[in-house]
């Protein structure tokens, strides 16, 4: 019975915790934007090296036009 007495005002504790936290990660905007790292793993990050390498002044391999 001794340990329920420690044991509530402790998880009061960490419930108020987590609601701080909670309060403080909305503020910030961790959760403005839910679908744009999920959309973001689809796209490709070689089209920026593709683009270099058809700039003027590059030259392309010969025996790529083969």
């Amino acid at each position: 019975m001794d340990v329920i007495y420690s044991l509530i005002p402790g998880m009061m504790f960490f419930g108020v915790l987590f609601v701080i936290v909670l309060v403080w990660a909305v503020k910030k905007g961790q959760y403005e934007d839910m679908e744009g790292n999920a959309n973001r793993i689809l796209l490709d990050d070689d089209d920026d090296i593709l683009r270099e390498s058809d700039k003027p002044g590059k030259e392309k391999d010969a025996s790529a036009d083969k």
